[in-house]
């Protein structure tokens, strides 16, 4: 299993910039971004690749509603091409109903439908193909490959959760991308779902990025009730809740990984054995208390 740290995205884009190169001077193998409405992820991504080499930079995830797939492969590209050597991980995903309704006045009947053809337009950009796709709901039509050139094709990974998502992800993506959810729904459900997915479309291995809250601590209880109000807002998203429902976890504090040396060494053990391919360290605390976790991390790398 491959570590990964997330960026502090309220971070001047200077203290982003030295985060990742001390995750990356640490020896992590990948350094992610969130998406939501602060800095936009792929620019911050494309800043950091020209300043920090080596490390995989990956988005964790693009909403897709707001962006055409025209948009965000040229975006994408675009920070592929900037970090000279090809190390983008583009995560997309759904967002949640409320979010897409409410805020960007987007239809979300149908989700799963719309990111298929979403997937079916967005993936040949992304290999520098033509594409000419029309659907219900995206239409792409593009006669030559956009003119950015890049080493590689970034690899592309979805956000799913539920059967028909894992299902797309298996065989249309290169893996997907967890939050929220812990390693006995990882082990009985997401793991098996995709890669058998990905064995009947004859792709390779998925990848299985998983991201958790993390708090080195003596304190587990305090760990626990503060992953409780920090995080409390993903216990009702209705996808979130559904996996831990499935978990049997009451809320997000349940699934935080929290504790000393020996029960983080446990917990990120029991992520590996059931199938996760990279786990993304996340802030859990003050950035204090970050720094100690990540540096416990990047101990067993």
């Amino acid at each position: 299993m491959r570590y990964g740290v997330m960026l502090d995205q309220f971070k001047p884009i200077d203290d982003v910039v030295g985060q990742a190169r001390s995750i990356a001077d640490a020896g992590f193998s990948s350094a992610w971004i969130t998406q939501v409405f602060g800095y936009e992820a792929l620019t911050v991504l494309a800043i950091v690749g020209r300043e920090v080499p080596g490390i995989e930079l990956g988005t964790g995830v693009v909403p897709v509603y707001p962006r055409h797939p025209l948009t965000l492969a040229s975006a994408a590209l675009t920070t592929q091409a900037a970090t000279g050597d090809g190390r983008l991980a583009l995560g997309i995903g759904l967002s949640h109903q409320f979010v897409v309704e409410n805020i960007w006045g987007y239809s979300f009947d149908k989700p799963v439908r719309h990111m298929r053809e979403y997937v079916s337009a967005l993936a040949p950009l992304l290999r520098s193909e033509p594409v000419q796709f029309e659907g219900e709901t995206v239409t792409a039509r593009m006669g030559a490959p956009l003119p950015v050139r890049v080493p590689r094709p970034p690899s592309l990974l979805l956000a799913a959760l539920g059967p028909a998502m894992l299902k797309l992800a298996g065989s249309e993506t290169d893996g997907t991308v967890t939050w929220m959810t812990g390693p006995a729904t990882l082990d009985d459900h997401i793991v098996p779902s995709i890669t058998d997915a990905a064995d009947s479309a004859g792709r390779g291995s998925p990848r299985v990025v998983c991201a958790l809250p993390v708090c080195l601590t003596n304190d587990e209880a305090a760990a626990r009730e503060l992953a409780a109000t920090q995080y409390a807002m993903y216990g009702s998203l209705p996808s979130y809740r559904a996996m831990l429902d499935r978990e049997g976890a009451e809320g997000p504090a349940d699934v935080a990984i929290v504790g000393d040396e020996a029960a983080l060494s446990k917990a990120f053990d029991r992520l590996a054995d059931v199938g996760v391919t990279d786990f993304v360290v996340t802030q859990l605390g003050s950035r204090e208390d970050f720094a100690r976790t990540v540096q416990f991390a990047a101990s067993r790398l």
